[in-house]
């Protein structure tokens, strides 16, 4: 899960490591030339170079002492050459100059965050997020003490889990709390489900419906999406399957009557939770936006979740985009997780619309749905 994120953030932060070590490499190098140079043409310009490496020099002639003044004052001048030069090598930008400072700068990290800002890119991730984790990574850099060379590979990594760990938390309320809270007050938890068709919104109902009650929960599953017969089939399909009581009316009934009948059964029979399906179109779709409003407006529904496809990348996240400005979303589930390799818009997609992934979706059978947990992503990714 999440692999070709892995593959690219863990490649950007191995060309890190590469170029530091090159970089090292060639300022030795260049070190070590100009001292041989210096060296050779002390030596070529006294022959009393060699009498300095010997025993000091106590007596002698008014000229041995001016030509050993002379070669002193040469080998001094030439030390400077090479810190002068030094000094230049240490102020051209590029990861070579904090190796030496020691300090990371804001000039030294530019290579760093190109190739952090090309992996989330190429990942699917979406341009605002990747720039926010990348500034996050900048601020946690700049101004950081090195070591040795292996220090900024480590430091970047340890940066961009933070980021991502930062992008991941959204706050999201604890949905078993919630059911307590409904019980206390003799109401069933209530939750409207949006998206648009092919995401695999109605199986994801029913999945949820079985993680429902796993946990001893009583699910019923209203079937709103009166817009197509087959649509109603097939949520009675996968509610007969599961043993979940189904609310369902003819093709074309009112929506929002089915989901308030629902809720009525919900209140009678003492159930717990109320899973309410709604027609998948379009998000530009005015009508079918009007018809979820409505919906929302005679039942109340205590959570809204978006049912995204997480192989879509940032489509998903701009259907996330508008549903949450024409109804309000209160949280995510992402479906196909499993295969999703990118991992975009599972990065992407809270932070957009600054609500929380609240499940996966990873398989076809109705157990395969898992709660989200930040934590666990950045795991995914760089464990």
């Amino acid at each position: 899960m999440f692999e070709s994120l892995k593959k690219r953030l863990s490649g950007a932060i191995g060309k890190i490591s590469d170029k530091v070590s090159k970089e090292e490499e060639e300022a030795q190098k260049k070190d070590e030339t100009l001292t041989g140079k210096v060296t050779k043409e002390v030596g070529t310009e006294t022959d009393f170079y060699g009498v300095l490496q010997k025993e000091p020099v106590t007596k002698g002639t008014v000229k041995e002492k001016e030509t050993i003044k002379a070669s002193t004052e040469t080998i001094e001048e030439k030390t400077d050459e090479i810190e002068s030069l030094q000094s230049d090598e240490e102020d051209k930008s590029g990861l070579l100059s904090f190796i030496r400072h020691k300090t990371i700068s804001e000039k030294d990290v530019d290579d760093i965050l190109f190739e952090l800002e090309m992996a989330l890119l190429e990942g699917d991730v979406a341009l605002e997020v990747a720039e926010q984790i990348v500034n996050t990574v900048k601020e946690d850099l700049v101004g950081r003490k090195i070591k040795r060379r292996n220090d900024v590979a480590e430091f970047t990594k340890d940066a961009l889990k933070n980021a991502i760990s930062e992008i991941l938390n959204v706050d999201s309320q604890d949905i078993d709390d919630l059911i307590v809270e409904k019980r206390k007050q003799g109401e069933p938890l209530k939750i409207m489900f949006v998206g648009i068709n092919g995401t695999g919104k109605t199986t994801t109902i029913a999945k949820l419906a079985t993680f429902f009650i796993e946990k001893n929960y009583t699910p019923v599953i209203a079937a709103s999406d009166t817009f197509r017969a087959g649509a109603i089939e097939q949520i009675t399909h996968h509610a007969d399957k599961i043993g979940v009581k189904i609310i369902k009316h003819k093709k074309g009934a009112d929506p929002a009557a089915v989901a308030y009948d629902a809720v009525d059964h919900a209140k009678a029979q003492g159930k717990d939770i109320v899973l309410v399906d709604t027609a998948g179109r379009m998000q530009t779709n005015v009508n079918l936006m009007d018809e979820m409003k409505k919906i929302k407006r005679v039942i109340k529904p205590d959570l809204i979740i978006f049912v995204g496809d997480a192989l879509t990348g940032n489509d998903a996240v701009e259907q996330a985009r508008k549903f949450d400005e024409a109804v309000g979303i209160d949280g995510v589930i992402l479906t196909k997780a499993d295969a999703d390799a990118k991992g975009g818009a599972a990065l992407s997609i809270g932070y957009v619309i600054n609500k929380p992934i609240q499940f996966l979706g990873t398989g076809q059978s109705y157990s395969d749905i898992i709660e989200f947990h930040p934590n666990w992503m950045v795991e995914q990714v760089f464990g």
